[in-house]
């Protein structure tokens, strides 16, 4: 996938494409039946298909001081995008003269003369420009002149009528409720770090864990979870914690842990990638270490259960980047990726 930063100056090669536009945080399944709309017409018309997104996200921008819960942080957004096989993304900096830009020189300059888009695909709440004064009859309005068509995607929903949302999918994960917000995303939530150095109080209790910080602003459930851990190529199951750790005392900072069922080697200053696959139970402090090593070894029973289950008869394999993650993970455990 093709991957450019600017809208000015686009490679004649890369113009003329069918666009999708918008954040896309998550790359939930509302956000890929537009993609799939993209890659239809695409196809149709025998034309590249692309997605247009913003870096950093307009809320990280407007307000820089209140950490953001990103779903997807721009590597993986891209990983995600070309999973789905467009074959290129404009990512646009989202700074001050991105977001002074008035809906009309929007349409007009980026979409119209900058990208050349032949087609553009939106979702039906989709707004744009200064005061996000831009609306999708707006923008086909400036497609008329510019030679450029507009499509917009109706709501997805669940059965029951709950749309897809990012931010629905985020309150699902504050929540612990992991297999709700897989069921929105069409795959496991993932979380991505460079492992650290911990205190070694799980090793010290016979359970050794590779620790990680998570992003500012991934504000996830505190609590044991079931979890599936990547690294070189490699899917590990792992019991997984994240909180602040209060059976040793109050003041900790939240950490993500992660205990490697069949795994012993030390993967520090290595980075490592987390599917939140079933949430256990809620943080709890112990009276003892005794105490809460008894109760790691019934996590770690329950968490094995939990995963062999899901790796006989994956519910993400439904959709399409459950599927095609699912696929990656085997084939790079075959192929040593």
């Amino acid at each position: 996938m093709d991957i450019v930063r600017s809208w000015r100056d686009t490679p004649p090669a890369l113009k003329g494409a069918v666009l999708a536009i918008g954040n896309f945080d998550g790359v939930h399944r509302g956000h890929q039946a537009v993609l799939n709309e993209v890659r239809r017409i695409a196809s149709a018309e025998g034309r590249r298909a692309g997605a247009v997104i913003f870096e950093p996200h307009p809320r990280e921008f407007f307000a820089p001081d209140q950490p953001f819960f990103r779903l997807t942080p721009l590597p993986v957004k891209l990983e995600l995008l070309e999973a789905l096989d467009l074959d290129q993304t404009f990512v646009l900096s989202f700074d001050k003269a991105m977001s002074s830009l008035s809906a009309d020189d929007f349409a007009n300059e980026v979409v119209g003369e900058g990208f050349g888009a032949s087609h553009v695909v939106v979702g039906y709440d989709f707004v744009y420009g200064k005061g996000r004064t831009g609306s999708v009859d707006h923008l086909a309005l400036i497609g008329k002149t510019r030679g450029f068509g507009v499509d917009v995607v109706s709501p997805v929903t669940l059965a029951g009528g709950v749309t897809f949302s990012s931010s629905t999918i985020r309150e699902h994960l504050r929540r612990g409720e992991v297999r709700e917000a897989a069921e929105q995303l069409g795959y496991w939530w993932r979380a991505r770090g460079r492992v650290g150095k911990g205190a070694g109080r799980g090793k010290d209790l016979g359970f050794p864990t590779l620790n990680f910080k998570l992003a500012p602003g991934q504000d996830v459930c505190h609590g044991i979870y079931a979890m599936r851990v990547h690294h070189a190529g490699e899917r590990h199951h792992a019991a997984g914690y994240v909180g602040p750790r209060p059976t040793f005392g109050a003041g900790d900072e939240p950490v993500l842990e992660a205990y490697l069922l069949d795994f012993s080697g030390d993967l520090y200053d290595h980075e490592v990638e987390v599917e939140f696959i079933d949430f256990v139970r809620p943080d709890h402090t112990f009276e003892s270490a005794e105490a809460l090593a008894a109760q790691m070894a019934d996590d770690c029973s329950q968490v094995q259960e939990i995963l062999a289950a899901v790796d006989a008869d994956d519910p993400m394999r439904r959709f399409t980047l459950g599927d095609v993650l699912a696929d990656r993970a085997l084939d790079c455990g075959e192929a040593g990726c």
